[in-house]
């Protein structure tokens, strides 16, 4: 269901990490008006009013749930209450926009995932990399046949990064990389297993490795840690005719694809020798992945169009993190893991 109004009213909670680049960036779109501010701070309300004078400031979002003219609320909340305030985002009417991820657990993803086909509204995950225009390339080399059979990813998001005590590497990090794997390849996994260990805080993981197997028979590796001399952010995917690679830490080139692999010998009956030809960097168009996401979500609300990450987009998402926390869980309780 689209709005007839041009002008879409919007309003953000959570002014923490996140919610200020995604205030920022709704209250510059043409067309677009960032209404309320709402965050339990005083002092972060204040802040970001300097940047959006004109929106209201609140520590309830009772207020914003009860405001007839609001079309849509951003939730860049703490994890764990993503998926029950979307639910009272929605049942209020709203079209919601709540960051990665949906949920903590499958039942919660999947309740805000029915409150939204109750409600007629939107519900879109702010899976940020789906969005980037580098990742949109790589999709369309994988969808037009360019790197042949895929046969498997591997990716790794790692940093000596910040330690966190209510989600491990694989909640914090994973849903990135998750994301953009099922993207990708448009499958659901058959088999996750995960391993991981916590070295600074215990009980949370702060190094975790993941393998996921599809029915296609590819399959992806993941590494996972805030707990690494590097700083990584980067996903291969090998194909049976190239092989792409997308580093997000790269100033420039962030997509390299590269002619190589093994081509059968005409010389002599099932022998093979390894090609490795040239590599190149498709053009990216120089555009910011959080204004292309903000965008889209609005364009979804004019229309009534599917967001590319869904609900049912965020569920799927939920439900592999899900797979591979307990395989982690398990998998680690026993002697020896």
């Amino acid at each position: 269901m689209g709005v007839d109004d041009e002008t879409i009213r919007v309003g953000v909670v959570g002014l923490g990490y996140w919610g200020p680049n995604l205030a920022r960036n709704f209250g510059s779109i043409p067309g677009c008006e960032v209404s309320w501010l709402c965050d339990a701070s005083e002092e972060a309300r204040l802040r970001m009013a300097q940047t959006l004078p004109e929106a209201r400031l609140t520590a309830d979002i009772g207020e914003l749930l009860g405001d007839g003219e609001l079309d849509a609320i951003v939730l860049a909340t703490p994890v764990p209450t993503h998926a029950a305030l979307a639910t009272r985002v929605l049942e209020a009417g709203k079209h919601c926009f709540v960051e990665k991820p949906l949920a903590t657990t499958v039942a919660d993803a999947q309740m805000a995932v029915d409150a939204a086909a109750r409600a007629g509204r939107l519900l879109m995950v702010g899976h940020l990399l789906e969005y980037h225009p580098a990742v949109a390339q790589l999709k369309a080399l994988v969808d037009g046949g360019e790197l042949g059979e895929l046969f498997y990813l591997y990716g790794n998001r790692v940093n000596l990064g910040k330690l966190r005590a209510d989600e491990n590497a694989l909640w914090s990090l994973g849903a990135h990389d998750v994301s953009v794997v099922l993207h990708l390849i448009d499958e659901d996994p058959i088999e996750c297993t995960a391993h991981g260990r916590s070295y600074v805080r215990e009980g949370v993981e702060d190094v975790v490795f993941c393998y996921l197997r599809f029915p296609s028979g590819v399959v992806a590796h993941l590494h996972l840690s805030w707990l690494d001399p590097h700083k990584e952010r980067r996903l291969t995917v090998v194909g049976a005719r190239r092989m792409a690679t997308f580093d997000d830490m790269r100033l420039e080139g962030k997509l390299t694809v590269y002619d190589k692999g093994f081509d059968e010998d005409a010389r002599s009956w099932g022998e093979y020798v390894a090609r490795s030809g040239e590599s190149f960097s498709p053009r990216i168009g120089n555009v910011e992945p959080l204004r292309v996401e903000c965008e889209h979500f609005l364009d979804c609300i004019r229309t009534g169009a599917t967001p590319r990450s869904d609900g049912e987009s965020g569920l799927r998402v939920v439900r592999v993190l899900a797979g591979l926390q307990e395989s982690l869980t398990s998998l680690d309780s026993l002697p020896g893991g």
